[in-house]
């Protein structure tokens, strides 16, 4: 028997329609301690550089919005079992967060706890992720290094940068509510390559070789900068991606005007925006001031011109 059409719904594409409208860019302030782990650094210098917006259909950010709501679940399982749990600093009200590399690096812990019962007396950095079934199985069969390495990587940096020798990874499946639960330990050579890995590529004016020149390579072809990278799709035009624009102790600068920019002038831009060379799919033929000349893989000339009268940003 054929199978009858899905109804259309009118209320359920309402509601994913509201979480697109809600939808930011994606772009972080910082480069995260949750991204770090990421085999490729240029595709890293791009979430940096804010040269692709994100675009989720509201389903999926739905999905994104579950994973959050699951962590105040997780924080009360733990403290059933005696374990105290902070999920904000004492001292300060506010998410534990760690920083490196002039503001530029960091990240928020989902919590810390003391009395947890395979360690009753150390302080962990808490991490909680949830799982489809075919990725829970992976993590249960090979642990969280070897099947989730960004989620590991991203403990060793909270490690690293709280003081902390150990971690507790708590996953959920999401088909069967099953639980993961894995201590990791501190590894402060690797915290130090990772460190290392993020100072490349926030002080890095071009962006790093990639990771493969295959585009139909398997990281290449689910990254969100596949088209940017080995295509012709057209970067955003944010103060990241001007060639003006440079990383510095304590936020960003722009050359051409000489000032410190804010994050809304960062996502704004302005009218003297000239695009990183690098972002172009096209090779330089001729620049000035505020104008840069290139000659594009279909052969054709496009001037990325900014020699209008413009307001400073």
């Amino acid at each position: 028997m054929t199978a009858l059409p899905e109804t259309p719904s009118p209320t359920r594409d309402a509601i994913f329609a509201s979480y697109e409208a809600d939808a930011d860019t994606g772009f972080r302030a910082h480069l995260g301690a949750s991204q770090i782990g990421k085999s490729c650094e240029r595709a890293l210098w791009y979430d940096f550089r804010w040269t692709t917006q994100s675009r989720f259909p509201g389903r999926i950010l739905r999905l994104f919005e579950t994973g959050q709501l699951e962590e105040a679940r997780l924080v009360r399982n733990l403290r059933r079992t005696g374990a105290t749990v902070l999920e904000v600093d004492p001292e300060t009200g506010r998410q534990w967060r760690v920083e490196a590399h002039g503001g530029h690096f960091g990240g928020s812990l989902d919590a810390v706890a003391l009395g947890l019962i395979e360690a009753p007396k150390t302080w962990h950095v808490l991490e909680f992720k949830t799982h489809s079934a075919k990725s829970f199985r992976e993590l249960v069969a090979k642990g969280v290094a070897e099947a989730k390495p960004q989620h590991w990587a991203q403990m060793q940096i909270y490690m690293h940068l709280t003081g902390l020798t150990r971690a507790m990874y708590l996953a959920v499946c999401k088909d069967t509510d099953d639980l993961h639960v894995e201590r990791v330990r501190a590894d402060g050579d690797a915290a130090e390559r990772l460190l290392a890995k993020a100072g490349r590529v926030i002080h890095a004016n071009r962006p790093p070789a990639r990771i493969s020149e295959d585009p139909t390579w398997f990281e290449c072809r689910f990254c969100d900068h596949h088209d940017l990278c080995h295509g012709d799709a057209a970067a955003a035009v944010t103060c990241r991606s001007c060639l003006h624009s440079s990383a510095v102790e304590g936020g960003w600068h722009c050359a051409r005007w000489d000032q410190a920019l804010g994050d809304q002038e960062q996502r704004a831009a302005c009218a003297r925006h000239l695009f990183i060379p690098d972002l172009v799919p096209g090779e330089v033929v001729d620049a000035g001031d505020d104008h840069v000349v290139y000659r594009m893989r279909d052969g054709t000339t496009w001037v990325n011109d900014a020699r209008t009268e413009a307001a400073a940003c």
